[in-house]
């Protein structure tokens, strides 16, 4: 048992003879203790380097040795739901030095990545995918007639989405090879809620008396075997061998301990989930801020209080989306409704048309996979819904799986629906409460962290959704929605330009800009946002509607995959920090001939 982070390179002489699972494969199985206790070192020693997903790894240690000893991997797919515990897979596959650049600009991705290793069958950022990706494997290696393996390895937290529920059941009907494992630690990142982790508590008592509980699982045609000690190798690795030379759906349950070999994790699961890395002892504290997600979660308390009308749901982020205090003080009013985020939207529908004011409490990147559900159930039937998008734009070293780019361009086309961007926390409270007072659905977008500290403060006068003059120069005009308002205002003050603050995307402050653009002023729209779609495009199709011939130039992220890396190297490499903006819009004045 470890109960510290080491600071320094632990030796590890069995896991340096590894470069592959070819080695791994070639040892007696009476070395994978030492090798497990290897590994788990080094996964303390790189996280503590780096940070990041933290217990989820060290629970998987024995199941990862375990997997790539019976497995002939990269021949044989293995598929890591959400991927939150890949780290030990990334170490065994040939990674283990570079696991100090994880999450790094031009480091390990930290999540898997197919163009990153052959052995790294299929990327998974997101929750709940792998039984689907691997019967998919699966389907293909019978049509071409290849005999290979196909393992999903998905969480008990994973295992609340429907779309799990959805593969196993097609999964049956195909009757494919297919192994589904099931890494039961009863927890997500927040402790697992409803009736499935229900069942698997029952399931576990069951073993404890001797007895079986698999009805639900047998239900779906799945052979099930279990629960079993996911930290024992003997009994890992000669369970495996005999699922896998089986046929058709067979489902693997096991026993782990989330944080498994490091005491502090393993008694706070949720404060462990993920780590920043170990900073110098001598270096000084960065002062913390309160950040967007802070704001909106005292808000939200504090109305709920004054209207019993308020309702909070979130798909399981809970403590990201800051609604911990909400959680305890109105436990009646708030929904988690696990890793579910169609359910979470059509839920609020129903809250909604019973005559509740539903707050959904969401990450951008996670509101895509409730987008049917946000036309059909809420927009179309002209429900009211406060929309907390938290988690908007560029997120730095999580990556592309984890970035909230494309929000304003799918909410924009929806009937119905109010888009704001506040770039201060001021801006959110006011926009939150003018949200809470105002009929249909209103999204409200915000970065992952806190405000500038050199912005302005809003106008009280200036009522949503009236945009706010923040300078006004003698050239050009530059339109910010959001959360870069800070580098917008450096980038008028050097180019002498007019600054406006949008605050919404949907609708424009069409009176206010009619009174600003003068004839062929350069128009410049500023977003932490993809540039195809956002509010640069609705400010381009305004100017189009009102046969404006005014130039324009949209800044924002440019179409193509934006790689982990710190927020501020994300901005620099889209040229959204002051400097690039600045020279974006020289670029565009005085083109190269």
């Amino acid at each position: 048992m470890f109960d510290r982070l080491p600071e320094l390179p632990p030796p590890t002489p069995l896991l340096d003879e590894i470069q592959t699972p070819i080695q791994l494969r070639q040892l007696e199985i009476s070395k994978l203790p030492q090798l497990a206790r290897e590994l788990r070192h080094w996964l303390l020693y790189s996280v503590g380097q780096t940070g990041g997903h933290f217990g989820a790894g060290l629970g998987v240690v024995e199941l990862t040795l375990a997997l790539h000893y019976c497995l002939n991997t990269p021949e044989d797919f293995l598929v890591w739901d959400v991927g939150h515990q890949c780290y030990p897979h990334k170490i065994i596959t040939g990674r283990k030095d570079q696991m100090v650049t994880m999450r790094q600009r031009y480091g390990l991705a930290p999540f898997p990545k197919r163009d990153e290793s052959p052995w790294d069958s299929f990327g998974t950022g997101h929750s709940s995918t792998s039984i689907s990706a691997a019967l998919g494997f699966a389907l293909a290696a019978q049509l071409k007639g290849e005999a290979r393996h196909s393992v999903a390895v998905i969480g008990d937290g994973a295992m609340t989405a429907g779309m799990a529920f959805e593969a196993m059941n097609h999964a049956a009907h195909t009757h494919a090879n297919l192994l589904v494992i099931l890494n039961d630690n009863d927890m997500s990142i927040s402790p697992n809620e409803g009736g499935f982790a229900t069942y698997l508590a029952k399931n576990l008592r069951n073993r404890v008396a001797g007895e079986t509980s698999a009805a639900l699982f047998e239900a779906l045609a799945f052979s099930y075997t279990g629960p079993i000690d996911g930290h024992d190798l003997p009994v890992l690795i000669n369970t495996l061998k005999t699922l896998l030379n089986r046929k058709g759906p067979q489902f693997l349950h096991l026993m782990t301990c989330k944080g498994k070999g490091y005491a502090p994790a393993e008694a706070d699961p949720v404060g462990f989930h993920a780590i920043t890395k170990i900073e110098p002892v001598n270096q000084p504290r960065p002062v913390k801020q309160q950040k967007f997600c802070n704001i909106f979660g005292e808000w939200l308390l504090t109305r709920a209080e004054q209207d019993p009308a308020l309702v909070a749901i979130t798909p399981a982020m809970r403590e990201g989306s800051d609604l911990v205090a909400f959680s305890n003080r109105f436990p009646k009013r708030y929904f988690d409704v696990a890793i579910a985020e169609q359910h979470a939207l059509t839920l609020a529908a129903g809250l909604a048309s019973g005559g509740m004011k539903p707050v959904v409490a969401i990450y951008s990147t996670f509101l895509q996979r409730g987008y049917d559900q946000l036309i059909h159930d809420l927009a179309i039937q002209k429900l009211d819904l406060i929309l907390a998008i938290d988690r908007a734009g560029l997120v730095g070293e999580d990556g592309a799986t984890h970035a909230g780019c494309y929000d304003i361009a799918f909410l924009r086309c929806i009937p119905n629906v109010k888009i704001l961007t506040p770039s201060s926390h001021a801006e959110l409270t006011a926009m939150l409460d003018y949200a809470h007072t105002t009929s249909g659905i209103v999204a409200i977008r915000y970065p992952r962290g806190s405000e500038a500290v050199s912005l302005p403060k809003p106008k009280e006068k200036h009522l949503l959704p009236k945009a706010q003059v923040i300078r006004k120069g003698a050239s050009h005009l530059l339109l910010n929605f959001g959360p870069l308002l800070d580098q917008a205002m450096q980038a008028a003050d050097v180019l002498d330009m007019s600054l406006v603050d949008m605050r919404s995307v949907k609708p424009l402050d069409e009176a206010l800009l009619s009174e600003l653009i003068q004839p062929d002023q350069l128009i410049i729209t500023l977003e932490d946002h993809s540039i195809i779609g956002g509010a640069g495009s609705a400010v381009s199709e305004w100017l189009h509607q009102r046969r404006l011939s005014n130039p324009l130039l949209t800044l924002g992220i440019p179409d193509k995959w934006i790689d982990h890396a710190s927020r501020e190297e994300q901005l620099l490499s889209c040229r959204l920090d002051a400097l690039g903006i600045q020279r974006s819009i020289e670029d565009y004045l005085h083109p190269e001939v």
